[in-house]
């Protein structure tokens, strides 16, 4: 894949920030520094790109844009603080109302970073058992109006702050196929009922997150469904090879591997690990099932995640096509009608 002089920047940059490693600039020529901040935004790595540009060796990055990434960085700073904040409030208040909580994705991974504050935020994610789900739902519902029912097979429905979205998991089905949401619910019955939980120290309040071995499928498998259905972003891989990271001598490889292949997902896991080495600085023994052979296509999603997207959804499903082709025809009910076709399926026919 050729990429282009502002692209590579970016990814020396966000290579640097994530691993806090020495970038070298010099070796691009006429970096245009504004695009650099652009794709920066577009791929949600503004504070990894600050982090990496503190260690710049070369070349002295132009001050204007330098005090552009701190003032946005610092904003993250802020933003990340009075997040975190309303999280250990709310999970305190939900747990005297007898509810109980693990949150995914977002702040909790966000702890694996060298900079925590600086990762950029999302929204907030709550995983729940069914009967703490329904009690949950009423909970926020007395207390924000504005909300949003996702459906009684994905169990999601979000509730919208003055500064936040907060969204209320039942489950974290991808409704891409019922072979992938069955594991993921035998994980989050793991979660629940076999007690395989982390804690995060939350400013003196302890938040329940999924252990390592969980959170790992829960992360990744978080993004391929916004890979085949809605477009993803960097951040989204850089959490996963941080989480990789943080828990590398605790991943049960064996138990990954089994997972994976259970959910129709190896070839995706290959071809990201090789994208995350090869491009993003992964350290390859972190990396569980790594595969070489496995390269070609791990350039075909940098070139797919960091182009720029028409809006069509025929053609950047076509994109899809060129990079997972059977997979992608499979999951096409679920790309275009946003329906679990096997499901249905297997609720009429048995099968």
């Amino acid at each position: 894949m050729r990429v282009d002089v502002n692209i590579k920047a970016l990814l020396s940059l966000v290579r640097a920030g994530l691993w806090e490693t020495d970038a070298k600039l010099l070796q691009f020529n006429d970096i245009d520094y504004s695009r650099v901040l652009s794709l920066a935004e577009e791929q949600s790595v503004i504070g990894l790109v600050a982090a990496g540009i503190e260690h710049v060796v070369d070349v002295k990055v132009p001050k204007a844009y330098v005090l552009q990434f701190v003032g946005q960085t610092l904003q993250l700073e802020q933003r990340n603080t009075a997040m975190n904040t309303f999280i250990g409030k709310v999970v305190e208040e939900m747990r005297n109302a007898d509810i109980y909580t693990v949150l995914v994705k977002g702040q909790g991974v966000a702890q694996c970073y060298e900079r925590p504050l600086w990762r950029s935020s999302g929204d907030i994610d709550f995983l729940l058992s069914d009967e703490n789900y329904r009690k949950a739902v009423a909970f926020f519902k007395e207390r924000y109006s504005n909300n949003k029912n996702g459906g009684d097979y994905s169990k999601e429905t979000a509730f919208y702050t003055d500064q936040w979205m907060i969204e209320v998991h039942g489950s974290l089905r991808t409704c891409l196929s019922s072979r992938l949401d069955k594991e993921v619910d035998n994980i989050q019955r793991d979660v629940f009922f076999g007690g395989d939980v982390r804690s995060w120290d939350n400013g003196g309040i302890t938040v329940f997150l999924p252990s390592p071995d969980n959170d790992v499928f829960f992360v990744f498998t978080h993004f391929i469904k916004h890979f085949y259905k809605e477009g993803m972003n960097l951040r989204q891989i850089c959490d996963w090879c941080r989480l990789l990271w943080k828990f590398r001598d605790k991943i049960d490889v064996a138990l990954l591997e089994k997972r994976l292949k259970r959910a129709g997902l190896m070839d995706e896991w290959r071809c990201f690990a090789t994208l995350s080495v090869e491009y993003l600085g992964m350290p390859v023994e972190a990396m569980p099932l790594f595969d070489e052979q496995f390269k070609v296509k791990g350039s075909k999603l940098v070139g797919f995640i960091l182009k720029e997207h028409s809006g069509n959804k025929f053609k950047e499903t076509w994109r899809l096509v060129n990079i997972f082709p059977w997979k992608t025809l499979s999951y096409l009910p679920s790309i275009f009608l946003n329906v679990n076709w096997l499901k249905i399926q297997e609720r009429i026919f048995g099968v």
